[in-house]
């Protein structure tokens, strides 16, 4: 809101006002958050039709369109394609208009996902500019700054994108101008925050263009541009005019510009160049048009960033983790809350509930959670009260989607509106209150899933019933949290989209949940350890058998069962110390780390406590600094779990899951898990980019600063193997993941920091973070081929876990279905096989038409669709899971009748194919076919072939986007 006020208000009106007064001048605009702001509450009628002359005209062209720029590090495939389906639904809707090409300028390090999403999206060219630094030189001396992008292995050529990387200059105009110790080319300034300055004049205004100095701007400008044309193959150079904040006084901008153009076109026989303004579709148009055969690039990515020797861009992939995991808990509730209220529409029609008043609040939480996959966002590189706003956005459209949940519940069941319905999504803090109550969970995934759901009581004695009254598996516990509470397991098992109630009651004196008993130890020296005999505390469940060394209280080992292969493993957390004065050396701050030194162990002395019981055994490690500490600042919380007969155990039983407390941490301290093991990795790490694939990640030694730049992302999962074993960490929120050592992986859990560099401060970057931080890693061990069938569904799992939704039993109860139709509790109405995740279900509401001549016109003629959401409409989209040739079964392709999937869902009328955001039909959509030596003809790739008679085969990483409409709605 300040920035609208401050410029980005003033960018929209004043370009539109400047574009309409001459033909030649042209502008593009990316960013949907602030354009759809500007677009409802600044834009006048007479701005609203210059903007669909000048789109019409391609004067105007909105490149990207997502709602943000995303982050591509931190972000998950889920939340990028939901905040590129916004964006592109607004301006379809909105102008007929889909965006085809990209300029992801800003991201810091560019993600092998993002060329797929991009070329799924119809896009027929990407665009990106921050990579290392060592990297880019040397692209750009050997012309290789332009490639075809074969983003993903499994989709290949069928999914590739040509890309260009921005050279030195990057994305805005250089300053410098010899003839003058004033700027050059930005003659508008810089913009002023609170306020606009009334007279117009901003700070730092360009020195302006004047016939004393034309020849000079002229020959600065043109020296420049030769420079550049010296590092691409075309003689076509793409001089991108502007920056961070530009153009928010147009008329002085392209005043300037249009006098300098024109000179130098007068005088091109002199300077040997010709100038135009154009757009980036302009630009990729004429370097298509040179018809010259390109590289190709493999899947590999652009990971870690470095800007120079000491400034490695990998200390984000952690800043601000409690950002970083309300962004996924949101982008996980909001799926649930997706798909319920789809099924709502679709089997009630005749519900009390208002469906525009609902979707209302799914549109809010989809605004949040696209809006922090902003590159400043989720990236924890924000100022603390910019923080705060995601934060509020976030929780905000969570409590409402919640409510809406619940209500939904009542309403299926013609229960009275009971005052005494709230919600809370999966995590510890959903007390229960000292009455018998009921919860209703819902298992949002497309699978059946037994798992655990805790949930806080305040007495022992409790039991819990399902629908039919019969007593459900349960563990209660005392909580290792709280004092006065209790922590009561109940093993759910839920057909997939659906959802189950059980009763929780109270008993005097009578005990049927089975009781967690607690075993506390002497507290550890362990740097005394050494000196004693082993003694072995053994914890098994029927997967894994773990050792704990009784002398340290540290992990031993653990041993898979079923092939009795034993890795000797131990955790520990360890601290880097990190420098905030920038005139002792590199710093490390929101976006860079920069470690004096190698990481330093936390703690000298470890406690331990296990509480165990028939269903489950949680140890619980305290780390202490020393022997005589009374506070630990770390702790981990490792659960096994013993699932009883008649339950699928499968996923349950090969996790063990750990929970960690960091903090709050003493300043400048970026504190790390690390886990050794006696694996021979040979210092190979894999991780995952972004949700969807994996990328290898051998160590690398630098000149300078070799730890930093050997950090990568891990968005959901990371791991090491030797020949026959692999170790898998699964992650619920974003961190920073390396291997400093043979067999070692770290986990970069939290950061506290606090510098002196004066842009920092300007900006109040110094993430003075004190926060107590509880992030969920669960760990898979076992052969390739058994992790490889576990990790992809246990993964999703962690990602989605069910909600849980709370009542108290009143006297008159609700009868509660467990499904949303009804019938029989545990028919699922949905279910795909294991290879393949329903990654989407909802109902969008967009107004367009699907028809693309047809929405168009109806633009044209000033007749889009007003008035209330269309919810006829359900966006249906299905991922593989699995590369080509990564398992003999998995990776098959799957064929699928939509007609009999959904038949739970009602009775199937119409499928379409769509783009990945919906606004193309696959029909229709054909991309330009860059040469390579590979493909040497040059013309356009049509998708693929579309499903006849509602039956389609899902390819390995296929993501297939499917609009469905149901008889009666």
């Amino acid at each position: 809101q300040e920035s609208m006020h401050a410029y980005a208000a003033n960018v929209y009106s004043s370009v539109v006002e400047e574009l309409v007064k001459a033909k030649q001048r042209k502008f593009i605009a990316v960013e949907q958050e602030f354009f759809v702001l500007w677009w409802n509450a600044v834009a006048t009628d007479t701005h609203k039709q210059q903007v669909h002359q000048l789109l019409q005209e391609g004067r105007l062209e909105f490149v990207i369109g997502g709602q943000v720029m995303h982050d591509e590090a931190v972000t998950l495939i889920d939340d990028q394609i939901l905040q590129l389906t916004e964006g592109h639904g607004f301006l379809y809707e909105t102008f007929g208009i889909r965006p085809q090409f990209s300029w992801h300028v800003d991201p810091f390090g560019a993600s092998a996902t993002t060329p797929t999403l991009f070329a799924l999206a119809g896009f027929n060219a990407h665009l990106i500019s921050r990579i290392d630094y060592d990297l880019k030189a040397d692209m750009q001396k050997n012309k290789k700054l332009q490639f075809v992008w074969q983003g993903s292995p499994s989709l290949s050529e069928r999914q590739e994108i040509f890309t260009h990387v921005m050279d030195q200059y990057s994305y805005c105009t250089p300053s410098q101008i010899p003839f003058s110790n004033r700027s050059g080319f930005y003659w508008n300034g810089i913009a002023a925050f609170p306020d606009p300055p009334k007279d117009g004049v901003y700070p730092n205004m360009s020195l302006p263009v004047t016939d004393t100095n034309i020849h000079l701007y002229a020959q600065t400008m043109v020296a420049n541009i030769k420079e550049r044309a010296a590092w691409f193959r075309t003689s076509d150079v793409l001089w991108p005019w502007g920056c961070d904040k530009q153009f928010f006084n147009a008329s002085v901008q392209y005043s300037n510009m249009d006098l300098l153009l024109d000179y130098i076109n007068q005088h091109s026989d002199e300077f040997g160049v010709t100038v135009q303004y154009a757009t980036v579709g302009d630009y990729f148009q004429a370097v298509y048009s040179r018809n010259l055969t390109w590289e190709i690039r493999d899947a590999q990515d652009f990971f870690p960033y470095s800007t120079e020797p000491f400034q490695a861009w990998t200390g984000f992939y952690t800043s601000r983790s409690t950002l970083k995991g309300i962004a996924r808990r949101a982008s996980s509730l909001l799926y649930a809350g997706e798909s319920f209220f789809t099924q709502y529409v679709l089997k009630h029609p005749a519900s009390s509930i208002c469906k525009c008043e609902a979707l209302k609040q799914l549109q809010s939480l989809r605004w949040a959670v696209s809006e922090v996959q902003h590159h400043d966002g989720i990236t924890g590189t924000e100022s603390p009260k910019v923080k705060d706003m995601y934060m509020n956005n976030l929780m905000y459209g969570m409590f409402n989607v919640k409510k809406l949940m619940a209500s939904m519940i009542f309403d299926m069941n013609n229960a009275k509106n009971n005052r005494d319905v709230y919600s809370s999504v999966y995590v510890k803090d959903s007390g229960i209150p000292d009455v018998d109550q009921y919860i209703v969970v819902y298992n949002p995934l497309a699978w059946n899933i037994t798992t655990f759901v805790t949930v806080s009581v305040s007495h022992l004695a409790v039991s819990v019933y399902d629908e039919l009254g019969h007593s459900v598996p349960t563990q209660v516990q005392s909580s290792a949290e709280s004092r006065s509470a209790y922590d009561l397991y109940i093993l759910v098992a839920i057909s997939g989209l659906s959802y189950r109630k059980y009763n929780v009651k109270q008993l005097n004196g009578k005990q049927s949940a089975f009781m967690g008993v607690s075993v506390k130890y002497k507290r550890k020296d362990i740097t005394r350890a050494h000196q004693q005999s082993q003694q072995l505390l053994s914890v098994v469940n029927n997967c894994y058998r773990v050792l704990f060394d009784q002398n340290t209280n540290l992990m031993h080992s653990i041993t898979e069962r079923e092939t009795n292969q034993t890795v000797q493993l131990t955790q520990e957390f360890f601290e880097y110390h990190v420098n905030g004065d920038v005139n002792k050396g590199p710093i490390s701050d929101n976006y860079l780390f920069a470690p004096n030194a190698s990481a330093v162990p936390v703690s000298k002395a470890v406690g331990l406590e296990v509480v165990s019981g028939n269903l489950m055994t949680e140890i619980r490690q305290y780390f202490y600094s020393n022997v005589t500490s009374q506070d630990y600042i770390y702790a981990v919380y490792t659960r096994m779990y013993t699932v009883p007969e008649g339950y699928d155990g499968k996923l349950l039983c090969h996790r063990i899951e750990q929970e960690y407390s960091i903090g709050p941490l003493e300043l400048n301290r970026e504190a790390v898990l690390r886990t050794s093991t006696n694996l021979n990795t040979r210092q190979l790490l894999y991780t995952d980019s972004n949700g969807y694939q994996i990328q290898k990640r051998p160590f690398k030694a630098y000149v300078n600063n070799t730890v930093a730049r050997n950090y990568y992302p891990m968005v959901q999962t990371a791991y090491i193997e030797d020949d026959t074993t692999r170790l898998m960490l699964l992650a619920e929120k974003a961190h920073g993941v390396s291997s400093q050592g043979n067999g070692q992986v770290e986990v970069m859990l939290h950061r506290r920091l606090w510098n002196n560099l004066q842009w920092d401060l300007n900006y109040n970057l110094t993430l003075n973070d004190s926060s107590v931080v509880r992030p969920v890693i669960w760990l898979i061990l076992g052969t390739k081929a058994v992790t490889n069938i576990l990790y992809r569904m246990s993964g999703l799992a962690l990602e989605h876990r069910p909600v849980v939704m709370f009542g108290a039993l009143s006297e008159d109860k609700p009868k509660l279905h467990g499904q949303l139709q009804q019938n029989s509790v545990h028919d699922s109405p949905v279910t795909v096989p294991p290879n393949l995740h329903l990654q989407t279900l909802s109902i969008p509401g967009w107004r367009y038409s699907s028809n693309h001549a047809e929405q168009v016109r109806s633009i044209r003629m000033g007749k889009q669709k007003q008035g209330d959401a269309d919810f006829s409409r359900v966006l249906l989209r299905i991922r593989h899971l699995y590369e080509v040739g990564e398992d003999p079964v998995l990776s098959q392709p799957v064929v699928l009748n939509l007609k009999s999937l959904l038949k739970g869902l009602g009775s199937v009328m119409v499928v379409e194919e769509r783009s990945l955001t919906g606004i193309w039909d696959i029909n229709t959509l054909k991309r330009w076919k860059w040469k390579t030596a590979q493909y040497p003809s040059k013309g356009f790739s049509n998708s693929r072939e579309t499903s006849e008679n509602c039956t389609v085969t899902v390819h390995p990483k296929e993501i297939r986007t499917f609009f469905v409409y149901f008889q009666g709605q």
